[in-house]
């Protein structure tokens, strides 16, 4: 090994050891990182899905201590993730409880919501093309239907004028089964399929539960809505 090669390795080894040492070393711990494990521990609590923005209602002054590892521990989560949060939780320094505390939280979720761009009539479908996306605070804008919920099996229940934030009341699934009309009705008993007509009495949507008229007998059973114009009855 030349020389300047061995400098260079002795240098990259220093510099390992160094940062090493800096990652060991005992350290004191801030608010901004208490409520970054908060936000991170919060999300995973409730399945949150955005960008979970926490903020303390009141200061909060760190153990005046230094420990090579911190951890937070959440001993009383709030019932509901809500836009105010109250939580009790152990700072935990090096394995020791550096401190006991119950915190208040300001709380935003942002993510992506559907918006119209355009006046949409009831019965129209659901096509991305005539929507744009806008952040918004999921926990304020609760009822929001997120961007990536949202397909072409869905219509437009009622109308919705434009610039209005999507919710999932506006929607309803694309009928598979319409009222008044003649469809097929399997009716399965373990191994036995029997294949029948009625009548729907009502529309329903893929996976929606109907009501139909069994032609013959002239009985009203309840089926699940399968594909277009069929529905499964099980006994």
């Amino acid at each position: 090994m030349t020389a300047r090669r061995l400098l260079l390795s002795l240098l990259c080894l220093g510099g390992l050891a160094a940062a090493r040492s800096a990652a060991a070393a005992p350290a004191s711990y801030t608010s901004d990182q208490l409520v970054a494990a908060l936000g991170r521990d919060l999300a995973a609590h409730f399945r949150l899905e955005g960008d979970l923005q926490l903020e303390l209602v009141r200061p909060w002054t760190p153990p005046a201590r230094s420990a090579e590892t911190w951890a937070v521990v959440v001993s009383e989560y709030p019932t509901a993730a809500t836009p105010t949060l109250v939580v009790r939780c152990r700072v935990v320094a090096d394995g020791i409880v550096a401190d006991d505390a119950t915190f208040v939280l300001r709380a935003a979720l942002w993510r992506d919501a559907w918006v119209s761009r355009q006046p949409l009539p009831a019965g129209s479908g659901f096509d991305p093309a005539a929507l744009e996306t806008r952040r918004i605070d999921a926990l304020r804008e609760r009822a929001a239907l997120p961007a990536s919920a949202g397909d072409r099996s869905y219509i437009f229940a009622t109308q919705v004028p434009a610039d209005h934030v999507l919710t999932w009341r506006d929607l309803a699934r694309r009928p598979w089964v319409h009222k008044g009309e003649v469809i097929d009705v399997v009716a399965a008993d373990g191994d036995l399929l029997v294949t029948l007509k009625a009548m729907a009495l009502e529309n329903g949507g893929r996976g929606d539960v109907v009501t139909v008229r069994n032609l013959e007998s002239h009985k009203d059973i309840s089926g699940l809505v399968v594909a277009e114009n069929k529905v499964e009855v099980r006994f």
